[in-house]
């Protein structure tokens, strides 16, 4: 509930916020030097107090932990051979155990590298603009970079452990990926939800070293993604120089918010051309299948594997099932849920597809581009069964 006197608190600030924001862009105007559309300091600022306020957080890494990880991956890394039949790359030189802030840190440096390409576009608009929207360029600075931090407050009060590509990065695309173990988040949700240490932290294990498996076993993948990411920026550029650089480029945006909205779909689809429609739905199409090949995975693996996998992954699903209304509209509005989605809808095709055919058919989606599943085809396995099998 909004408590009184917030109404006319946020007014005034926006009014000083906005006076100080011109101030700021006239000085800026007068020494050639454009803002940057988020201030990546105070996206950290925000997100290291948002991460911390639970107990939790307190949770530090103990010595030897890095260790313990590495051996699990290295365990890891065996049972998904021997499970899917492939030879595994993947070693535990790249293993890092993180608290949350660690955890940010690592993240936001992957942010920056993938906002590169519309700070470029931020910088052009700002330099061809007038006073006016170079003042709404700085309240937007400000919105974005708080929004931003918020979002990576929250995901790093929530995420286990993750396997970072370094995608867009500059380093070469045959450099393996890194991965990362937030220990605070992982002890603490295996005290709450009374789970065996050792067997939860081998389950989770076993998820993120199988994403390893599908990227450095099979390392046009990460290429192809990279081709993805690199056109859908490269046509959001586009977008925002037509759109923002003419009174006509916001007409034609408008007609097409309306267009999208009429078709349906994902609200973060309703402000995307139909490139971008395309090209989105087939990242999501492909993180589907990353994800869902994963799940698969740890559980294939883990019901063998794992004493208490049973009411392990019951008490985990009952996690997620017993979400805020809160934390389900955060997920909407940010996208989220496209997460959740992945997870659920991989896991049912990829489910299917190796109760109907096998592991080995399975593992055609990873030869090449045009074997990955459509959206379409994951929303309905036998489709891309017919078309794989003939």
């Amino acid at each position: 509930m909004i408590s009184r006197g917030f109404g006319p608190a946020l007014g005034r600030g926006l009014v000083l916020a906005a006076a100080a924001a011109a101030v700021w862009v006239m000085s800026r105007k007068q020494s050639g030097l454009a803002p940057r559309l988020i201030e990546w300091e105070r996206v950290r600022r925000i997100a290291t107090n948002v991460s911390a306020r639970d107990r939790d957080s307190l949770l530090v890494a103990q010595d030897g932990l890095n260790e313990r990880y590495a051996r699990m991956v290295d365990r890891s890394g065996a049972l998904i051979a021997d499970y899917v039949g492939q030879p595994s790359p993947v070693g535990a030189r790249s293993v890092h155990v993180f608290d949350r802030a660690a955890w940010i840190d690592a993240n936001i440096a992957n942010f920056e590298l993938l906002f590169e390409s519309i700070e470029r576009i931020n910088t052009q608009l700002h330099r061809n603009g007038t006073v006016g929207t170079r003042l709404l360029g700085e309240v937007n600075r400000l919105v974005l970079s708080g929004q931003m931090g918020v979002l990576m407050g929250f995901l790093a009060r929530r995420v286990l452990g993750q396997y970072d590509l370094t995608l867009l990065g500059r380093e070469p695309l045959t450099t393996g990926g890194r991965l990362y173990f937030v220990e605070p988040n992982i002890a603490g949700l295996q005290r709450r939800l009374g789970l065996d240490g050792s067997e939860f932290r081998l389950w989770i294990s076993l998820h993120e070293t199988t994403h390893a498996f599908e990227f450095e076993a099979h390392p046009w993948l990460r290429t192809h993604m990279n081709g993805l990411l690199t056109r859908y920026l490269d046509s959001v550029g586009a977008d925002l120089l037509s759109s923002f650089g003419s009174s006509s480029g916001l007409v034609g945006f408008a007609r097409r918010l309306g267009a999208n909205l009429r078709q349906g779909g994902h609200m973060l689809e309703m402000l995307m051309s139909a490139e971008q429609r395309d090209v989105f739905r087939q990242l999501q199409a492909l993180m589907c299948l990353v994800e869902g090949y994963s799940n698969h995975v740890m559980d294939a693996v883990g019901q063998h594997l794992l004493l208490s996998y049973g009411p392990m992954k019951r008490r985990f699903e009952e996690r997620v099932r017993r979400r805020s209304a809160t934390e389900r509209l955060f997920a909407r509005v940010t996208g989220l849920d496209l997460k959740l989605e992945q997870y659920a809808l991989g896991e049912r095709f990829v489910n299917e597809v190796v109760a109907r055919r096998g592991i080995p058919f399975a593992n055609r989606a990873w030869q090449s581009a045009w074997h990955l599943p459509t959206l379409d085809e994951v929303r309905a396995p036998e489709r891309w069964i017919a078309r794989i099998g003939r």
